[in-house]
């Protein structure tokens, strides 16, 4: 008696497709091992011969690292000095701001020192209101260049100093040492440590000495 044919029965199983995913994987370690296998010395020179390789390589790439270094070194000194002398500049702008105002006061300080020197000497017992009043405004004056920093230059009786003094004339004398400061017509003056103007200064001379 033949079998029929269930129509609930399984189908045959099929056989299944070698995994290609792990062919691959397989093929793929073969040739990393054979890579691997032929990058290593197979023997003594070949080994000494990659040893030396190696080393240049690392002798080249620690020459370069010393020159990366030594560049950053030099561009971070300089960093340092542009910021250390920009902070310097800022200071001494700072510093000397009021130089172009004291500049131009100096004229009028010249002129009220003038007005003073050319007034009639006062009258014991008698009040000089103008003078008085002229004197307080040259005190004002000395007391705000005072305040910025600004001092006279010493001249009279000093020795004469072609830095701080400008000689309009050479005179012979015994009252003086030669080479002295005999007379100022002209006070100088100095900002903090800049000289703001010299002294118009006469200066003595020995008797019978040979040019100015």
């Amino acid at each position: 008696m033949s079998e029929k044919n269930d129509p609930n029965a399984a189908p045959p199983e099929e056989s299944a497709p070698p995994d290609s995913a792990a062919a691959a994987s397989e093929t793929e370690g073969d040739v990393e091992t054979a890579a691997t296998n032929a990058a290593e010395p197979t023997n003594l020179p070949d080994a000494l011969t990659m040893l030396a390789e190696l080393r240049a390589t690392i002798v080249r790439h620690e020459e370069e690292s010393a020159k990366v270094r030594d560049q950053f070194l030099r561009e971070r000194a300089d960093l340092e000095n542009f910021k250390k002398r920009m902070t310097r500049e800022k200071s001494e702008a700072l510093r000397y701001a009021s130089e172009p105002l004291i500049r131009d006061l100096l004229p009028v300080i010249d002129n009220i020192e003038r007005a003073l020197n050319a007034a009639p000497p006062p009258v014991a017992g008698e009040a000089d209101a103008l003078r008085d009043g002229v004197a307080m405004v040259a005190r004002q004056f000395d007391d705000i260049l005072t305040r910025f920093g600004v001092s006279r230059v010493e001249a009279t009786d000093r020795p004469f100093d072609p830095n701080e003094h400008e000689a309009l004339a050479h005179v012979e004398t015994t009252l003086k040492e030669p080479g002295s400061v005999l007379d100022e017509h002209l006070p100088g003056y100095r900002l903090h440590e800049r000289l703001l103007r010299a002294a118009q200064v006469t200066v003595a001379k020995a008797p019978g000495s040979q040019g100015n």
